[in-house]
């Protein structure tokens, strides 16, 4: 994979359980091939979406396994990052046995890590597994940034070829790509809302909650972005602004499993505790939007637009 290969939407998944909380692998399979008819280019499973927090390292790999047997053409970056890099490595060199084409691994959480010691953990896993890999910050989640040089130093090793970008920061994250022109790195947009800011200063596209649900609306606009068509891009990213704002109503992956069951891809919006439902104000505020979304023509797949 190169930094191409990191170009467009890639879903961050959900993962769908029974009602004993086990996994249903069936939904899982066929949401992954919704998406992949739908035109997205790549697939997370085992992200913050995908309630990694609460799966065991054995279902980890048996949702990665079960993602990259279900879909033909788009390649499966695996969510296997931890806040402890034995475990990262683990989780990494388990998930490439188990067919995965690409790792993302967020920074460490909770611990807290100075940039020395962020960039020794992404390192280590980078140089142990042969998959190319992404970065992942998120600081709201794990409480630290990672450093602009920390990840521009990364960009120098063969296997860290992306960056995904949530912290919000848009100078941060403008710094990151412009000191990585000349690497063969992607910078990712990590939240729906600052995807199309991103890409407009360089960014490759992004990893996509909302695209679960809008895949086609997500990739004509990110499509259209990429190909430098901002005014059809200005003009979808304001059609789904309500979802994205309103998948953030309260703690994702909440908002966005309860959109797809709105939606009929998940008969529930089952959750693994400590996340709960969503109460009912918030869920007609949801349904308001997905339907007005409904009401709008639904672009084609925009493959040919990149």
């Amino acid at each position: 994979m190169t930094h191409d290969t990191f170009t467009g939407v890639f879903p961050a998944m959900t993962t769908p359980f029974h009602e004993d909380e086990s996994i249903d692998f069936e939904t899982l399979r066929d949401h992954a091939q919704y998406l992949e008819r739908a035109g997205v280019d790549g697939l997370v499973p085992m992200g913050t979406t995908g309630e990694s927090a609460t799966l065991t390292h054995d279902e980890h790999i048996e949702v990665i396994e079960a993602v990259a047997d279900a879909v033909d053409d788009v390649p499966v970056i695996a969510g296997s990052g931890s806040n402890n890099t034995r475990e990262a490595l683990d989780l990494s060199r388990r998930s490439a046995d188990a067919g995965a084409d690409g790792l993302l691994l967020i920074s460490p959480y909770y611990n807290k890590p100075e940039p020395a010691g962020m960039e020794h953990h992404f390192r280590q896993v980078a140089d142990a597994v042969d998959l190319p890999q992404i970065i992942y910050n998120v600081p709201s989640r794990t409480g630290r940034n990672i450093a602009v040089e920390t990840a521009v130093n990364l960009a120098d090793h063969e296997n860290v070829v992306g960056y995904k970008a949530a912290s919000g920061d848009m100078n941060r994250i403008s710094e990151v790509i412009e000191r990585t022109r000349e690497e063969n790195f992607a910078v990712l947009s990590g939240d729906d809302g600052m995807t199309l800011p991103i890409i407009s200063t360089g960014g490759s596209g992004c990893i996509s909650v909302s695209a679960n649900v809008e895949p086609e609306r997500t990739c004509a606009m990110v499509g259209a972005a990429l190909s430098g068509d901002y005014e059809r891009a200005r003009a979808l990213h304001h059609e789904l602004g309500p979802l994205f704002r309103a998948l953030f109503m309260v703690t994702n992956p909440i908002p966005i499993k309860e959109a797809m069951a709105i939606r009929g891809h998940y008969d529930s919006a089952r959750m693994r505790s400590p996340l709960s439902r969503m109460g009912e104000k918030n869920l007609d505020r949801l349904r308001a939007v997905l339907a007005a979304l409904n009401e709008q023509p639904r672009p084609e797949p925009a493959e040919a637009e990149r």
